[in-house]
């Protein structure tokens, strides 16, 4: 299944081991926006992050991360649909609520 170019993540996260192969996917799907909504929001952003740069060799591993602690999920959903890709105008959203079980401290 093709992700959505702009994704919403609500924490807490269920699984963080899943959270790495998320982010591959991400990358392998074209994915343009990973906004993190919840408490923790900049850890994860952080985390995020640097599945993304990796060891910094690879120049077109790139996504933008945004983190939105203390907003609501409908406000970050509005964020994420006028967040200006560089491909399309009006892309599908998604909203990833957890990965996997919730065993998270996030």
């Amino acid at each position: 299944m093709k992700l959505a170019p702009r994704i919403v993540l609500q924490l807490p996260l269920g699984n963080p081991d899943a959270l790495g192969p998320f982010v591959e996917d991400c990358l392998r799907h074209g994915v343009v926006l990973i906004a993190v909504v919840g408490e923790n929001a900049a850890a994860v952003e952080d985390l995020i992050d640097d599945f993304v740069i990796g060891d910094g060799s690879d120049r077109s591993r790139f996504i933008v991360t945004t983190q939105h602690e203390g907003e609501t999920l409908e406000d970050v959903m509005e964020f994420a649909a006028t967040f200006n890709a560089r491909s399309e105008a009006r892309t599908a959203l998604a909203c990833a609520a957890c990965i996997g079980p919730k065993t998270s401290p996030f």
